[in-house]
């Protein structure tokens, strides 16, 4: 570990923490939305957790993680468009709140927590399979093709885990508005994944092998 990846990771995490602090609570006009209080909760706790595990166990792959410049231009623009999905999405759900429009029942939002929660753990185990992950799409040097657990399922659990997540937090939010906002997600990730594979099948040796070998990208039996 050093100072400069510790300095790095608590200053991104706190930038967002109060980013998406202000996109929730700004709109709503108050601090008393609950549901926005108890994403941040299942978002950032957990998170924080698995900083301080990586900083320790495995900081080459938390250094990674952090890198969220895209090279590829088409990937450019796949981020941007998630980052419009959050920040419109976040906002409707502030705006719900403000303006007491139809909220999702109780139940709703404790079994959507439920699934946050396992969206993590999925993504934690994808972590601990796959010590390649970044945040960019690219091929790393000594790279190899991962196909053992989740990635004998899907060739992409990471994105299976981030579905998860992602319509899971519209849901938390209490907000059917943002929930079909969040709703484009899927239609992202699958161009986010018909440019990796592109570049994988080009630069990681076996890919193609392992694509024929694993049928689903996303979804076990469907995608």
């Amino acid at each position: 570990m050093t100072f400069k990846l510790f300095f790095n990771a608590i200053t991104k995490f706190l930038l967002g923490v109060v980013l998406v602090g202000v996109l929730i609570f700004l709109p709503a006009g108050s601090f008393s939305y609950i549901y926005g209080w108890i994403l941040m909760g299942v978002l950032f706790i957990p998170m924080f957790l698995a900083g301080i595990v990586m900083i320790f166990k495995n900081p080459a792959l938390l250094k990674s993680r952090l890198d969220a410049k895209e090279k590829q231009k088409d990937q450019g623009v796949v981020v941007a468009l998630s980052g419009i999905m959050f920040i419109v999405g976040f906002v409707a759900a502030g705006l719900t709140y403000r303006f007491n429009l139809y909220t999702l029942p109780k139940v709703v939002v404790i079994i959507a927590s439920v699934f946050f929660i396992l969206g993590y753990l999925l993504f934690a185990e994808v972590l601990r399979e796959n010590t390649y992950l970044s945040r960019t799409i690219k091929v790393q040097e000594n790279q190899s093709v991962v196909d053992t657990g989740l990635y004998g399922i899907v060739r992409h659990p990471m994105y299976s885990a981030t579905l998860i997540l992602f319509l899971s937090m519209p849901l938390i939010l209490g907000s059917i508005y943002s929930f079909v906002i969040f709703l484009v997600y899927p239609f992202i990730i699958a161009r986010r994944i018909k440019g990796e594979e592109e570049l994988l099948e080009k630069e990681l040796v076996g890919y193609k092998e392992y694509k024929q070998k694993v049928k689903y990208r996303l979804i076990p039996f469907i995608w």
